[in-house]
């Protein structure tokens, strides 16, 4: 009997730990929180178990671009007159079997919570999971005249010891005329400032 118990107990801790080990391969990598977050994470840890992760990705970025440039798309996704049974079944109608079921279940479940004018921000999210399991770090260099590839070459290589050993760098140029003249560099998070516009914002305070 006690043998019987030793052996159960044995299994049930095993089983226990086989669960933690599968959800722990599933977790997204970042601790997103707010509800564009909650629905963001939850397909993504379908997609991985699914084995979609990228397809998902690439779907609901096509489904923003829609919503950003189609008026019609983007009217049908925020009109709160249309009811949600009516919304999910046309949300079913268009995109089953264009779509992996991971995304369509998403926009359902949206379309039925009446949140697909939320897909957008859900969708930029799902998108900071990715590049965080991609270990991609985003930096944008912004200038008041386009920078030239030796010019942008060169910014690059002096930024590198801001980046984590290892990281894939994404890097963006963006023209901000305002700025006057320097740069303005954007690493995740952090932000630096070497515009003229700030150097002149910075002596008129000191002489006020």
């Amino acid at each position: 009997m006690l043998s019987n118990i030793s052996l159960l107990r044995t299994a049930t801790t095993s089983a226990i730990r086989r669960t933690m080990a599968t959800e722990a391969a599933h977790r997204p990598p970042l601790d997103l929180y707010g509800l564009n977050a909650r629905y963001a994470n939850a397909a993504y840890i379908a997609a991985s178990k699914t084995n979609t992760l990228e397809k998902v990705e690439s779907e609901l970025l096509a489904i923003k671009a829609s919503a950003e440039n189609s008026k019609e798309f983007a009217s049908f996704l925020e009109n709160p007159l249309i009811g949600r049974d009516i919304k999910s079944k046309q949300v079913e109608e268009l995109l089953k079997g264009q779509t992996s079921p991971v995304t369509l279940n998403l926009m359902t479940t949206l379309a039925g919570n009446a949140r697909l004018n939320s897909v957008v921000g859900i969708t930029d999210s799902y998108v900071k999971q990715m590049k965080a399991k991609r270990g991609e770090v985003e930096a944008t260099i912004i200038s008041a005249d386009p920078l030239n590839k030796t010019q942008t070459a060169a910014v690059s290589e002096a930024m590198k010891s801001q980046f984590p050993k290892g990281a894939k760098v994404v890097l963006k140029t963006e023209v901000d005329p305002s700025i006057m003249g320097g740069l303005q560099i954007q690493i995740g998070d952090k932000f630096l400032d070497l515009s003229v516009g700030s150097r002149i914002e910075e002596v008129s305070r000191t002489v006020v």
